[in-house]
C-alpha cells in the first residue's frame, strides 16, 4: 500500500505525552463546520469487526493479547459516537475468526446487505503476514495478508515452503469491489514484518515470505469473484495497481514496519486501535481522513519505538480523503465515557475516551457527569472500580444507559510507582539489578511481558544496536553498556553507563533519573487539555516576537473557537523542530473572570525536570498569579534576568503548564527551599529530587482536602477539571 500521508504515529516512550497543543487548535476550529451534521438523516451503517488473540502457540507463531479488546474498542465507538445500531455490528473473535468464517461474514453481513449510499466498516486486528504474489504487484514479489485463526504454517517452514490459509490483500480488494456502496472504511491493525516480542510489546506479525504460497482455495475463491464481477485478470491487476477498490483503507503501519500489541494499565490493546478510538471519543466532528492520522500522531503517547506510521489510501480519483472518518462525523459532544448498564444506583461504564496516561487516575473516587444534547450536566456518577476500560460506579442522580459522560474529578493515587521492566539482556546482572531497584522507594521491578512498564533496564546488545541503527537513532550507546530503554526498546538519552558496569552500580547511577521519571509520571496524571473547563491558553513564540507562533495549546472545553490562533504545521514526528540555540518565549493567558495561579515545568529528552515559572524565589504565592483576563510572558522582557534557549540534549522536550484556581503555596515553598539551597533568588531552578515538589503540587491541587468531603481519602488526591488545567507543548530540539 502506498502511503497518502506519511507521519510518525507511534514513537512510543513510556508515558511521555506527545504534543496535544498543535492538534487541539485544528480540532476546535474545524469542529464548527461539522457541529450540525448529526441532526441530518443518515443511511444504514454496517460493521464487521474481527479480532484474534488465540492463535496456536509455536516457535514462529505467538498468541496475541489485545485484538479482542480492539473489537470492543471499535464496537463501543461505533455505537455511541457514530450512531451504529448494535444489531448492525457483527463481531468475529478467536475461534469464530476462521478463514471461511471471515469470508462468509463479509459476504452475508456486508455485501448482501449494504445498499448504495450505506456506510460499511471492516476492522481487522490480528497477525499479518506475506505470501508469494503470482502477479508481483510489488518489487519484492509478495502480497500482504491477514491471518485467520486456522491458518497454520507448514511443519517444515522455514527450511521448506508450503501453503497457508491466509486471506490475501487481493481477496480483500475483490470483496470491497463487490460492495454496492462507495462509503467503505477498512482498518487493518496488523503488520507484515518483525514478529515475536520487542521489549514489553508483542508484534502483530507471523512469519511469511516467498516460500509461502496462498492456499489453492484462496486462488479459486478469487477466480469466483472475478467471474461474479465480470472482471478479467488483466483488469483486476490494473485496478489493484491503480489503488484501493472503494472508500478508504487505513493500515496501522507501513508495509515494512511493526504494529504493536501493547499493555495499557491493566489490559492489552492494539496501540493504533486504542489511541485512534480514544482520540475519536474526544472529537466533535473533525475526523476527515486527511487530518485524523496527523492529528493522532501529534496527540498520542509514545508507547513503542517501531516508528509505526499509519498509512491510508483512498479510491483513485475520489475525494474520500476529505470525508469524515467512517464517512460520518461523531456526535458533536466530546466524552470520556458512556453508561452501558444501570441497576438501581449502580452503573457500568465504558471508559473508551480516557487517555492512556491518565488511566490510573480513574480507579476509585473519580467523578464523571452525564451530559445531554445541549451540553448540560444533569447527573453524576462516582467511580468505585475499573477493570480495563470497564468501570463500576455509584449513581448520584438518576440517569439512563447510553448517557455520555465527561470528567469532573479524577483521583490521583499518592503512592503511584514507576514500573521498570527487566530485560533478559541483563544476564547474570538481572537479580542484582532487581534487588537494587526494589530498594528504591516507589520503584517496581517486573519481568517483561507481564504487563505495562514505563521503562526497561537492559544492556545494549549487538542485535539491539543493529535494530536501532536501522531507525537512524543518533548517539547510540556502546554495545555492552547498561541503561534504560523505552517499552519498545528505544534508547532513553543519557541513561547508559560504561561497558562492564554491574547491575547494582547502574541502578545507583540511575537513581536521580528514576526519581525524575517518576515525578514526570505523577504530574502527567493531571494532564487534562481535552477535559478541563478553565479558559486558559498557552503560546510558544520566538524570543522577542509575539506575532510569530511556534506552537500553542488550550483547554479545549473552555476555549472560544472564534478567538483561537491557527497553529503552524509541525516538521518532525508531528512536532515542531527547533535548532539548538533557538530563543523562545511562552505566553500564558487567563481568559477566566477570576485570577489563576500558574506553574511551568520543562522536561528534557533525558527526563530531567526544571521549573521556569515561578522564578522569583523570595516572593509570595502572588508571584504565581495571572490576573483575570490578563497574559504573562516568560521570560518577561526587561523584567526577568534570563533567556530561554534550546540547548543540549537534543531530542523531545516537553513543557507542562499547570493553571489552578487555588494558590500553589505548598509547591512554591518546596521550590523556594531548593532555590535557597542553590543560592538562587531569581530564574529557573533544576529539580534534583522533583518528587518532593510534585508531591507538594498535588497537595495544592487536591480539592478534597476537607476531610468531610465524600471523596476525601488519605491516599487519593482529587483534581477538579473546573479548577485545574494541565496543558502540554512538546517540541523537538535538533
Amino acid at each position: 500500500m502506498r502511503p497518502f500521508n506519511r507521519r510518525h504515529f507511534l514513537q512510543f516512550a513510556g508515558s511521555t505525552l506527545a504534543s496535544l497543543g498543535l492538534s487541539q487548535l485544528d480540532v476546535v476550529h474545524q469542529g464548527v463546520r461539522y457541529a450540525k451534521v448529526l441532526a441530518q438523516g443518515t443511511p444504514r451503517k454496517l460493521a464487521l469487526l474481527v479480532g484474534i488473540n488465540a492463535y496456536p502457540e509455536s516457535s514462529q507463531f505467538s498468541t496475541l493479547q489485545g485484538c479482542v479488546t480492539d473489537v470492543e474498542l471499535q464496537r463501543q465507538l461505533l455505537i455511541y459516537r457514530f450512531g451504529f445500531n448494535p444489531a448492525d455490528i457483527l463481531t468475529l473473535t478467536d475461534a469464530k475468526a476462521t478463514r471461511q468464517g471471515i469470508l462468509t461474514a463479509f459476504e452475508d453481513h456486508l455485501i448482501k446487505q449494504a445498499k448504495a449510499g450505506d456506510i460499511v466498516v471492516f476492522h481487522y486486528s490480528g497477525h499479518g503476514s506475506q505470501v508469494a504474489d503470482p502477479d508481483r504487484d510489488e518489487p519484492d514479489g509478495l502480497n500482504s495478508t491477514f491471518v485467520p485463526v486456522d491458518s497454520t504454517l507448514p511443519e517444515e517452514f522455514p527450511d521448506k515452503g508450503g501453503t497457508v490459509k491466509d486471506i490475501m490483500g487481493h481477496t480483500l480488494f475483490l470483496l470491497m469491489s463487490a460492495l454496492q456502496t462507495e462509503n467503505v472504511s477498512v482498518v487493518l491493525d496488523s503488520c507484515h514484518s518483525g514478529g515475536g516480542t520487542r521489549g514489553s510489546l508483542r508484534v502483530r506479525s507471523r512469519a511469511g515470505g516467498a516460500l509461502l504460497q496462498p492456499d489453492p482455495a484462496e486462488l479459486d475463491y478469487q477466480k469466483q469473484w472475478l467471474s461474479r464481477l465480470n472482471l478479467t485478470p488483466e483488469a483486476f491487476i490494473r485496478r489493484r495497481k491503480a489503488g484501493v477498490a472503494k472508500g478508504v483503507v487505513i493500515a496501522s503501519a507501513k508495509r515494512d514496519q511493526l504494529a504493536a500489541d501493547a499493555p495499557f494499565s491493566d489490559f492489552y490493546a492494539g496501540a493504533f486501535t486504542y489511541l485512534m478510538t480514544q482520540y475519536l471519543w474526544q472529537q466533535t466532528g473533525t475526523t476527515r481522513v486527511n487530518n485524523t492520522l496527523p492529528s493522532i500522531a501529534r496527540s498520542t503517547t509514545r508507547v513503542s519505538s517501531s516508528n509505526q506510521e499509519p498509512v491510508y489510501e483512498v479510491k483513485p480519483g475520489s475525494s474520500n480523503d476529505q470525508q469524515p472518518l467512517y464517512f460520518t462525523p461523531p456526535q458533536n459532544i466530546p466524552a470520556e465515557a458512556v453508561i452501558t448498564k444501570v441497576d438501581g444506583d449502580r452503573a457500568e461504564l465504558w471508559l473508551g475516551g480516557l487517555a492512556p496516561q491518565s488511566l490510573e487516575a480513574f480507579n476509585r473516587n473519580a467523578v464523571l457527569v452525564a451530559i445531554d444534547g445541549r451540553g448540560d450536566r444533569p447527573a453524576q456518577i462516582r467511580l468505585e472500580s475499573r477493570q480495563g476500560l470497564v468501570g463500576q460506579g455509584k449513581l448520584l442522580n438518576a440517569v439512563k444507559p447510553g448517557a455520555l459522560l465527561q470528567e469532573q474529578i479524577r483521583g490521583i493515587p499518592t503512592g503511584l510507582t514507576l514500573k521498570i521492566g527487566l530485560d533478559p539482556s541483563l544476564g547474570r546482572d538481572l537479580d542484582q539489578a532487581k534487588q537494587a531497584l526494589l530498594a528504591i522507594k516507589r520503584i517496581e521491578a517486573l519481568s517483561l511481558q507481564q504487563g505495562e512498564v514505563q521503562y526497561i533496564l537492559g544492556r545494549m546488545t549487538d542485535s539491539y544496536y543493529q535494530q536501532l541503527q536501522k531507525t537512524s537513532t543518533p548517539n547510540l550507546p556502546a554495545v555492552g553498556s547498561m541503561g534504560l530503554f523505552y517499552p519498545g526498546l528505544d534508547v532513553v538519552p543519557g541513561a547508559f553507563g560504561a561497558v562492564g558496569e554491574s547491575g547494582a552500580k547502574a541502578v545507583d547511577r540511575l537513581q536521580a533519573k528514576l526519581k525524575s521519571l517518576l515525578a514526570a509520571r505523577i504530574v502527567k496524571l493531571t494532564l487534562n487539555p481535552n477535559s478541563s473547563r478553565l479558559k486558559v491558553a498557552v503560546a510558544m513564540n520566538p524570543g522577542g516576537n509575539d506575532k510569530e507562533l511556534i506552537a500553542s495549546t488550550v483547554a479545549v472545553r473552555g476555549a472560544n473557537p472564534s478567538t483561537l490562533p491557527k497553529a503552524p504545521s509541525s516538521s518532525i514526528n508531528g512536532l515542531k523542530a527547533l535548532p539548538l540555540g533557538t530563543s523562545i518565549q511562552f505566553r500564558l493567558t487567563n481568559n477566566e473572570p477570576r485570577d489563576l495561579y500558574f506553574s511551568v515545568l520543562v522536561i528534557d529528552s533525558t527526563g530531567e525536570m526544571a521549573v521556569i515559572f515561578p522564578n522569583q524565589w523570595t516572593a509570595s504565592a502572588e508571584a504565581m498569579k495571572v490576573a483575570a483576563g490578563q497574559s504573562l510572558r516568560i521570560p518577561e522582557p526587561g523584567k526577568d534576568g534570563f533567556n530561554l534557549v534550546t540547548q543540549e540534549p537534543k531530542g523531545t522536550t516537553e513543557v507542562l503548564v499547570v493553571a489552578s484556581s487555588a494558590p500553589l503555596s505548598h509547591a512554591l515553598k518546596a521550590l523556594q527551599d531548593l532555590a535557597s539551597q542553590a543560592g538562587q533568588s531569581r530564574g529557573p531552578v533544576a529539580l534534583a529530587d522533583p518528587t518532593i515538589v510534585i508531591g507538594s503540587l498535588l497537595d495544592d491541587l487536591n480539592t478534597s482536602s476537607d476531610r468531610g468531603s465524600p471523596i476525601a481519602t488519605d491516599n487519593i488526591r482529587s483534581v477538579d477539571v473546573s479548577q485545574l488545567a494541565t496543558l502540554s507543548i512538546t517540541f523537538e530540539v535538533v
